[in-house]
């Protein structure tokens, strides 16, 4: 079961230069919280923001280039097909954690949207693909913590594919 995981701006805005264009302790800490203890999949670029795999995740990354390298214990796949395949042999969840290219790819399958949505607009190279939230159901939704590390009025939703 594929679940896309992110934190867009009131733009769609994702990324700037590899990196989220904001600084959002709690986004981070629900990001953990979330994917702790699933399957994480990102693409080589979101791999390589995070600096190293995660702890406490089965970290998949797709490559396009079938010569990357990538640390110990990284599970590298370069197919939607082998993906796929093995999202079908797993009972378990699998968070996709971008960047658009694989939320592109993978937005047919999808079961279920985590969506930290941020007041605001933020310098970005890169944005989420249009969603049609109609099928969709909202089912859950927070508004998150303001205080002096959280400065940036953001929720957190939860949609589930109709």
């Amino acid at each position: 079961m594929f679940k896309f995981i992110w934190a867009e701006d009131s733009q769609h805005a994702i990324g700037n230069e590899g990196h989220l264009p904001w600084r959002l302790p709690e986004d981070m800490h629900f990001f953990r919280d979330t994917t702790m203890n699933h399957t994480l999949v990102s693409g080589s670029r979101t791999f390589e923001s995070y600096g190293r795999p995660l702890p406490h995740r089965k970290n998949i990354v797709m490559a396009n280039n079938p010569e990357a390298t990538f640390p110990e214990g990284v599970i590298v796949m370069h197919s939607l097909d082998e993906l796929l395949a093995y999202e079908k042999a797993t009972d378990e969840a699998i968070f996709i954690s971008g960047g658009a290219t694989i939320f592109k790819l993978l937005l047919p399958y999808v079961s279920e949207l985590y969506v930290t949505k941020l007041d605001g607009t933020f310098t970005a190279d890169t944005f989420m693909p249009e969603i049609d939230y109609s099928q969709f159901e909202l089912i859950d939704s927070r508004e998150g913590i303001l205080d002096e590390q959280n400065t940036i009025p953001h929720r957190f939703e939860h949609y589930r594919r109709k």
